[in-house]
This record gives structure tokens, sequence and C-alpha cells, in this order.
């Protein structure tokens, strides 16, 4: 409701004015009613309105004088509408020189004041859109400076407009906030590109004053639907907790708005936003590991790389040997060498803190031979999906069988990679979408049959589309199911069946998204 203020001396106007229209049916609310110019000043120094319908002949403070006070002192930035007769239509000229909107003759009549009203509620409406578009403006502004730092790519500029519009101080980090759950290799780009704008909303809602702090997409090249944070100490000081205690409660908070299990992968702690990069990187490197050990809702970089008291082991000799046989997928010598390292580990009397530091060496290395075979693939999250993959019930994470399992599917992605075989693969898919388009295509499906990782076949099948394997199939059964109306006699959920859909309402929700109208109307504008 906008807010308005009715100011004049003469008390059966303003009771007029009060009934001469249906205030709350045109979207407003008189907020108060004042005698004169000096009492409608007091009350707009305590209280904001959106409108100020004042007379203009008043005894002491006139309309005029009111309207020329608020506009120099800045006391409001009210809209004013001038009443008068027409004996002071010349004041009411001054008073729309000095800034107001329009002017009403007494005896105000209902058409005038409505028109006006309903202008004002347009221009107001216009001026609030003008707003929110001003400020997403500035919000993806501001991200792409952000973006620069946190990518090391940056300069003065970038800094210190960051510096400028954030609230910063000492102990910084990079946290990547995500779901838990697997990303799903088949669901379709814009389904995912919802629920992680929904998670950006909720994270901005949770931050409140600080809600510049969080980043809508940060992946770039990478496939990621997560957000991005940057955390700073005074954060939880403000809160009178712990880093730790602030986290955790950000946590619990995002779930219970979400109603779906969140991970954080805390970046680790630098000492200004200009390193922001260092922790941005961090964050990243904690990616593989969640796949590999044991599942926790936060992981924290100096948690995931501690090293106890007495120094660490790293059994680098035997680290050396499994990761050539992984290298020339050598399967009997990778079984091998995953032995001989965990006797290795048992023998030293390793800690899992070490145990783990032993696991993530190889594992890092793994990532940067398959970033030089192949760099535009996400490396991270390819490793994450095979570890996931090879994992059962009844196997711990981490332990000899998983990175038993583990090292050999890895050993034949890289077997994949070197013999580039993404061009042939995506002509047997595209040949196979046209035959089989109609029944359930998968990418885990498809993966299987032609021996290839699944996760890596998504991203070369991005790369070359420009979009999700989901989204091309929905396309093309779309595009198919248009040539049958366009075609035939069908029944509409004839055609849903034909090309794939069994749901006949998802059918037309999908063809609405894709061709803009229903099935139907598609059938009769042809």
């Amino acid at each position: 409701m906008l807010k308005v203020l009715l100011v004049d001396d003469e008390y059966f106007i303003v009771q007029g004015l009060l009934v001469l229209i249906d205030w709350k049916a045109e979207g407003y609310e008189v907020a108060a009613t004042a005698a004169n110019g000096q009492k409608a000043l007091d009350y707009l120094r305590e209280n904001k309105v959106d409108l100020v319908i004042t007379d203009i002949a008043m005894p002491g403070m006139d309309g005029l004088e009111l309207l020329e006070t608020v506009r120099r002192e800045h006391v409001s930035e009210a809209a004013f509408v001038i009443l008068s007769g027409y004996s002071d239509f010349a004041y009411a000229q001054q008073a729309i020189r000095n800034g107001s909107m329009d002017y009403l003759l007494k005896p105000v009549e209902r058409e005038e004041l409505l028109r006006i009203l309903r202008r004002f509620n347009h221009l107001s409406e216009h001026a609030k859109q003008e707003q929110q578009d001003q400020e997403r403006y500035e919000e993806a502004y501001l991200a792409r400076n952000i973006i620069s730092l946190l990518f090391g790519k940056h300069d003065d500029f970038n800094l210190d407009y960051v510096k400028t519009h954030m609230q910063l101080s000492e102990g910084v980090r990079y946290i990547e906030i995500e779901f838990c759950d697997a990303q799903d290799l088949d669901a379709e780009e814009g389904e995912l590109r919802i629920r992680q704008r929904e998670l950006y909303q909720s994270c901005r809602k949770l931050l409140r004053e600080d809600s510049a702090h969080c980043v809508f997409d940060v992946s770039q090249e990478r496939v990621s639907y997560g957000v991005g944070l940057i955390y700073c100490d005074y954060m939880a000081a403000r809160m009178g907790c712990t880093e730790r205690e602030y986290l955790e409660e950000f946590h619990r908070k995002l779930e219970v708005l979400m109603q779906q299990e969140i991970r954080m992968l805390v970046g680790k702690k630098v000492a200004d936003i200009h390193l922001a990069s260092v922790s941005y990187g961090t964050a990243c490197i904690l990616r593989p590991l969640e796949a590999f050990h044991s599942r926790k809702p936060i992981y924290i970089y100096e948690d995931e790389a501690q090293v106890r008291q007495g120094g660490i082991v790293l059994c680098k000799e035997s680290l050396d040997a499994l990761f050539s046989a992984i290298e020339q997928n050598e399967q009997d010598e990778i079984h091998w060498n995953v032995d001989r390292l965990f006797r290795e580990m048992r023998q030293n009397g390793l800690e899992s803190d070490s145990v783990n530091l032993n696991i993530n060496y190889l594992l890092f290395r793994l990532v940067h031979l398959a970033s030089e075979l192949d760099s535009d693939a996400d490396q991270e999250e390819i490793l994450r999906f095979i570890s996931s993959g090879v994992f059962e019930d009844g196997i711990s994470r981490g332990s000899r069988s998983h990175l038993s399992r583990f090292a050999c599917a890895y050993a034949d992605y890289l077997t994949q990679l070197r013999k580039n075989v993404s061009t042939d693969v995506l002509a047997e898919i595209e040949k196979d979408i046209r035959k089989n388009y109609a029944e359930n295509l998968t990418l885990r499906d498809l993966g299987k049959k032609y021996y290839i990782n699944s996760s890596y076949l998504g991203q070369i099948f991005r790369k070359k589309y420009g979009q999700s394997f989901k989204d091309y199939l929905t396309n093309y059964r779309i595009n198919e199911a248009a040539k049958q109306l366009r075609n035939t006699d069908k029944r509409v959920s004839e055609i849903a069946e034909d090309v794939g859909y069994r749901d006949g309402d998802y059918f037309i929700r999908k063809f609405i998204e894709l061709k803009g109208c229903t099935p139907s109307r598609y059938r009769k504008d042809i």
C-alpha cells in the first residue's frame, strides 16, 4: 500500500477526501491528516509517506512553503499534489515548478482524484521496477568483481570496488555451498538452475545485511549448481560466537529453509580479501576429497589438511608406484600397489589424518594428470563421480577396497582421454537419439554402452552442443512432436507417448516451454 498524507486546514475538505474514493481499492492507505504545513512537516520528519496531498492556502506554513522546505531540507522523497482554488492557480503553477507532481482544483472531483492517484501508482511501479533493475545490475557488477578476485585475475579497480561495496574484515574464507545429493547427469538444465536460484535466495535471506557476500555462480567453465559465500571474521564476532559455531548455525538454518541436505566446502582462511583466490583454490581442492572420505555436512580446509604434531609420513614410493600403474592402466599392478600402500601405512602406524593425506596426495596428482590431457573438463567433478560410482554398501570410503575399485575405474577413464573418443562417441549417440529418442535414454546407460565415463560424457556433450544431454533430448522429442502435430491427426496424448512422455501434463508443460503455446494451439495456428 502507498501511504498518503492529507493536509488542509478545512476539516470538511479532509473528511470529504477520505470518503470520496475507496483508497484501499486503489492501492493507497491514508496514513495521517494535518491541519497546516507545520504539523505536516513535523509528521514527515518522523514518518515515511509516498504521497502528500496539500492545500496551498493555510495559516502559518502554507502548502507552497511546506513543499519548498521538504525539498530544500531533504525531509522526504514523497511526491506532492497541490489543492487550489481558481484564484490560487498561479501558486499551483509555482508549486509545479518546485517539484509538485500535479494539482487538483477545488472542489475536488472524484474522477480527477482517481486519475492522479492511478497515474502516481503507475509511476511508482515504474520507479520501483527501475530501482529493482538497478539493484540487480549493481548486484551482478559486484559479483563480477568478486569473481575476478577469486580467480586471481584482478587489478586495483576490482579490489577497490569490492572494498567499497562490501563490509569486510580480516580473516576471509571462500565457501562453496551446494546440495548434498550427487549431481544428476540427466537432469534438465532449467530445473537445476531453478534449484540453484532458490539456494542463492535462501543464503541471501539468512545473511540479511551481508547478502552482498553471496555470489550466484562462481563456477565459470566448471559445471556447478552451487553458490559462493565470502565469509569474514566479523560475521561470527557480531553474533558473539566462534567461526565454527557460526558456520554450523548457518548450515542448520539453510537446511531448514531448503528442506534438503546441504554441503559446505570451506576454503583456507586468508588475511584479507585480496588473497581470496587462495581460499577459493583450497575450497576447490576439497571437492574431490568429499567423494572419497566419510561424508560430512561441512568440510573445513584446515581440518582436512592438518598434520599431526609428530609430523606426517608420506609413503611416496608406494604412492608413485600406484600412480604409475593407474597412468598405464595396469589393473593387476593397481591392486598389488594398493595393498602395498595400505601395508606400509599400517606398518608406520599412521593415524587417520595421515592416511587421508596420503590418499589426497594421490588424488591431486591424478586430477593434475587428467587436466593435462583435457583442460576443458571439470576433473574434480569427474573424480568425485568415479569415486561415488564404484562405492558400494559394506565398503568404507577410503578403504583398501574402495581405493582399488576407484583406481581401476580412473585408469580406464585416463585411457579414454588419451584415445580422444569424444568425436566418434558423440556421433554414435546422435544416431541413438534419432533412433531411440522415445526410450528412456540416460547418460549413465550410454556411458556403459560406449565404455566411457558418463560424467565426462556429459561434459563433452555440453561442450559440443551448448546444452546438457537431457535438454538436447527434450528439444529433439518436442520437435518430433511438433512434426506429428503438423502432419498427422493423432490425439495429443498419443503423440506424447510416441515421443517418450508417459505423463501427458508434463509433456504439455515442456511443449509450452519450448514452443510458447500448447500442442493444441500449435496445431490450430499452423
